[in-house]
């Protein structure tokens, strides 16, 4: 169990090592510069004591050339401060590109990798990763340099005290495997506490961001005190992580504190001893304590190894989001004028090692609208993502126009293919720039409004403050108008291929009704993949795809696949598929009857409702597969409820449409359906819970 714990460990290392260098490379010229000026400044100091020495010596003998020595005391000081200062300036600013580098490479590769890849860490370990992590890891490269040359002035200290005095040098020598044990001992242990520490604030900001989010279903819950009792969980670990990481620092730096003192002080006593001798000078005491004291800064590179060890930590956190797997592109482009056919060829997808699409070999013909439904967990989603690639297939290829998607080039990509989802991220400045977001040219303003007239989001759009104006962060937004504006900016961009996946859940009836409709008029004409749950949108579909279990079940219109009770089971709320509700369509015999009892389990009202719709004739010709525009979907959908209504002889039939139905009502397909048909069991009655109006 601990060998493959071991090897991905290493892995982790070595992955984390190679981007620190790249970053190293990234400030190269910077980074050559601090390193340079370190070195002089390494130099100026260690040529400080010996002129320091010298100049004592020509003062005390009142050497004539005691004045210009004190001015090259001077001047090397000088430069030893300024070269410092230089250094700390270099250093700081390859910090802040390392840094850059790091978190630009990390996004960047989140950005370009599948959203189930991404989704792998929590938004709030994603966020500490690329804040504080990546700053830490981005010390990395100037700390690496700041500690070798750091070793220069001790290295270069202890050569100078072998020169000036071989016996004072020996003194010193005698303590230094000591202090080596110590920086050994030192960089294993705090290596090891560092990361694990890391690792409990990383998982600790998951949960925070987690909490924030929710922060509407805790208050409404009611549980603010658990929640913050689970946010904070792991703090007694955290805590005892970093009483460990500054008592491995300190146990360290104490140690060493006291060791480097006690040797200055035998050399001191050599040196005085040597003095008495008249084997050394005053100037040569006087450099041999300061040689002593640069040869003791040995531990001083200490706190330099701390910022290694602390950044190769962080860096291994940064570094997971470079292994992120990149969504392959190709360089291709579609053919001009292409219709948008769709196909899949024997697509399988797997997550966590489970298939969730399975050999799936599918063909919607260009300018179609397809439906896409099944029961919850049947694919549905991930089927959206694979024929939009916003996710590869496991196996298999999907083409577009008969171009496999992974060989366009990202820009074809999503110029000619637009998505719309149920819960919409809107980004830029305001509102008219959340509509034209996206890759290409900027559309026009009218380009903008036309898109949100066609999306229902006109009419609120001009309510709001400033209008297309008002920032995004002053327009206060329902679920159904995030999603109109949602479906204006896949309006506004809409390609050959348009995948909604159930972007018209926030919808009233009525508004998804115009949708539907301005989709098919006002909208460029392509072919459009609806993932639905609703009964009328898979009625008005050109063609419905059945998913069950990852497969599909089955294909074709709406009202052919309605004679299925485990079609229409899906759905059905509380409806086994065994006992479905009553839905053989009296209207094909002009006569519609009232059910023979009132069945135990009522189906739900929209599903019974639009149980009607087996009755309707197939869609004419132009709403069929393969037609080019989906002008047929109204008509057919139209034709349901004219069949079924008025013919009725139940205690429910009506003699025609009904004319008090409330607003959004009406229009629906299905609801239409079912208001005056005793055989459908709806009574005109709406699902409850499932098309409210925000």
């Amino acid at each position: 169990m601990t060998a493959p714990d071991l090897t991905r460990e290493a892995e982790a290392a070595r992955g984390a090592d190679r981007a620190l260098r790249a970053a190293a490379r990234h400030s190269g010229g910077r980074l050559a510069a601090a390193a340079v000026c370190s070195v002089a400044a390494a130099g100026a100091a260690l040529a400080e004591p010996a002129v320091l020495g010298h100049t004592l010596d020509l003062l005390l003998r009142q050497d004539p050339g005691g004045a210009r020595w004190t001015a090259w005391c001077a001047a090397v000081i000088a430069a030893e401060v300024l070269l410092d200062a230089v250094t700390a300036r270099l250093t700081g600013g390859v910090d802040a590109r390392s840094t850059a580098w790091l978190r630009r490479l990390g996004l960047g590769r989140l950005l370009r990798a599948a959203p189930h890849h991404a989704a792998r860490h929590s938004p709030g370990e994603l966020s500490a990763r690329l804040t504080a992590q990546a700053t830490t890891a981005g010390a990395v490269p100037a700390a690496v340099v700041g500690a070798a040359v750091a070793l220069l002035a001790p290295l270069g200290g202890l050569v100078a005290l072998v020169l000036v005095d071989v016996w004072t040098a020996l003194a010193f020598l005698a303590g230094l495997p000591l202090l080596a044990l110590l920086l050994r001992a030192f960089a294993r242990d705090s290596g090891a506490s560092v990361g694990r520490y890391q690792e409990v604030q990383l998982a600790m900001a998951g949960r925070l961001v987690e909490a924030l989010a929710g922060a509407r279903t805790i208050a409404a819950a009611g549980t603010a005190e658990r929640e913050q009792a689970r946010v904070l969980s792991r703090l007694p670990e955290l805590g005892a992580e970093g009483r460990e990481t500054w008592r491995i620092y300190g146990t360290t730096m104490a140690r060493t504190g006291a060791l480097m003192p006690l040797l200055l002080y035998v050399v001191l006593g050599v040196g005085g001893v040597r003095l008495a001798e008249g084997a050394l000078g005053v100037g040569g005491l006087l450099a041999a304590v300061r040689y002593a004291g640069l040869a003791a800064g040995v531990g001083a590179v200490t706190g330099r190894l701390a910022a290694v060890v602390r950044g190769r930590a962080a860096a291994r956190r940064t570094a997971a989001l470079f292994e992120l797997p990149e969504l392959p592109q190709g360089v291709r482009r579609l053919p001009p004028g292409g219709p948008g056919a769709l196909e899949l060829r024997g697509v399988r997808v797997l997550r966590g090692g489970t298939a969730v699409l399975r050999d799936i070999d599918l063909r919607i013909p260009g300018g179609t609208t397809a439906a896409v439904v099944g029961r919850s967990g049947s694919g549905k989603t991930t089927l959206a993502a694979v024929a939009g690639r916003l996710t590869a297939c496991d196996a298999g290829r999907v083409l577009l126009d008969g171009v496999p998607l992974d060989e366009l080039s990202a820009g074809e990509l999503r110029r000619e293919v637009g998505h719309a989802f149920e819960r919409p991220a809107l980004f830029g400045e305001d509102v008219a720039a959340a509509i034209a977001f996206g890759s290409g040219p900027a559309p026009t303003p009218q380009s903008v409004r036309a898109a949100a007239r066609a999306a229902g989001a006109d009419a609120f759009v001009r309510r709001l403050p400033d209008g297309y104006d008002t920032a995004l962060p002053d327009a206060p937004l329902s679920g159904g108008e995030l999603q109109r504006l949602g479906l204006a900016r896949a309006f506004c961009r809409a390609g050959r291929l348009l995948v909604l996946d159930d972007a018209t859940s926030s919808l009233d009836t009525l508004t998804a009704r115009q949708v539907e409709r301005a989709l098919t008029h006002d909208v460029r004409p392509g072919t459009r993949l609806v993932v639905a749950h609703r009964i009328s949108s898979a009625a008005r579909a050109d063609l419905v795809v059945w998913l069950d279990a990852g497969r599909v079940r089955a294909t074709g219109p709406h009202t052919e696949l309605w004679r299925d009770p485990a079609y229409r089971a899906v759905f059905a709320t509380g409806t086994d598929p065994a006992d479905p509700p009553n839905t053989q369509p009296a209207a094909a015999s002009g006569t519609s009857a009232a059910p023979a009892a009132t069945p135990t389990r009522g189906p739900d009202p929209e599903s019974a409702a639009a149980s009607a719709l087996a009755a309707a004739p197939a869609p004419p010709a132009a709403g069929r597969p393969g037609a080019q525009r989906n002008t047929g979907s109204d008509a057919a959908t139209s034709a349901a409820p004219a069949r079924a209504e008025g013919t009725g002889s139940g205690p429910t039939a009506a003699a025609g449409p009904r004319t008090g139905a409330a607003p959004g009502e009406g229009p629906d397909a299905g609801a239409s359906a079912g208001t005056g048909s005793a055989a459908a069991g709806g009574g005109g009655r709406r699902a409850p819970g499932r098309e409210t109006v925000r």
